[in-house]
């Protein structure tokens, strides 16, 4: 019997597209940037989600849904 370890993820991780907050991705230090062939900029940080989730907790969000898109996880946060 063997054991494989599960890999998990531990960043980067996308925060917001070209129309996202730009203060909010300053707090969660998020840098803007483009993959070639693509005409639209995200933002990232090297931060595991985890982490983002846990800092957006603390700025007010909450989150109301989650699901698996491929071998993405999205999250869908409010913030009353």
């Amino acid at each position: 019997l063997t054991t494989v370890p599960v890999p998990q993820e531990a960043g980067p991780t996308m925060v917001g597209d070209e129309h996202s907050d730009p203060h909010l991705m300053s707090i969660l230090g998020a840098t803007k940037r483009s993959t070639l062939g693509n005409n639209f900029c995200e933002y990232y940080v090297n931060d595991a989600p985890r982490l983002v989730l846990d800092k957006l907790e603390s700025l007010g969000y909450r989150v109301v849904s989650m699901t698996g898109v491929g071998q993405t996880l999205v999250w869908c946060l409010h913030k009353e």
